[in-house]
C-alpha cells in the first residue's frame, strides 16, 4: 500500500501520465462531463468530496504550469475564488475564461474528476509542465 500521496488508484495513474501540456479537469458535482474523456466520479454526497481537498491533493504531485477557471467564479462564488488564488498563489498562472469557453476546452480533456462540491463555477482545468 503507498504510504503517502495519492491513494486513488486511477487518479495516481493519470498524474503520472500527464504529459506536458495535457489537462485535466476538477470539477464541482454539477459540470457536465464531455463525451468521450474518461470520468472519475468521486462525488458521495453533496459536499463530499470537497473540490479543494481534492486540488490541494493533486496539486502535491502535479507539476502545473498554468490553470484555467471560469471568469462567473469571482463574482459568483467569491470566497471560492479568493480561496483558489490564495492556494495556488505564485506557483502558476491563472487565466479565467467564460463558464462555456471551460466547458468547451474540457473536450480535450484526459480526464474530468468529479467532486462533492455545489459551490457554483468550482471548476479548474490544470495544465501539465514539467519538472526540469
Amino acid at each position: 500500500m503507498k504510504k503517502s500521496g495519492i491513494y486513488h488508484g486511477e487518479i495516481s495513474k493519470i498524474v503520472a501520465e500527464l504529459e506536458h501540456f495535457d489537462t485535466i479537469l476538477i470539477g464541482d458535482a454539477g459540470m457536465p462531463c464531455q463525451p468521450g474523456v474518461p470520468f472519475v466520479d468521486l462525488a458521495v454526497c453533496a459536499g463530499i468530496p470537497g473540490f479543494f481537498d481534492v486540488l490541494t491533493t493533486v496539486l502535491s504531485e502535479l507539476k502545473v504550469q498554468k490553470a484555467y477557471i471560469s471568469s462567473e467564479m469571482a463574482e459568483k462564488s467569491t470566497p471560492a475564488y479568493q480561496r483558489l488564488l490564495q492556494m495556488i498563489g505564485d506557483d502558476f498562472p491563472v487565466e479565467a475564461k467564460p463558464h462555456e469557453a471551460i466547458k468547451a476546452m474540457s473536450r480535450i480533456a484526459k480526464v474530468h474528476i468529479r467532486t462533492g462540491e455545489c459551490t457554483p463555477y468550482c471548476n479548474v482545468i490544470l495544465e501539465g509542465g514539467v519538472t526540469f
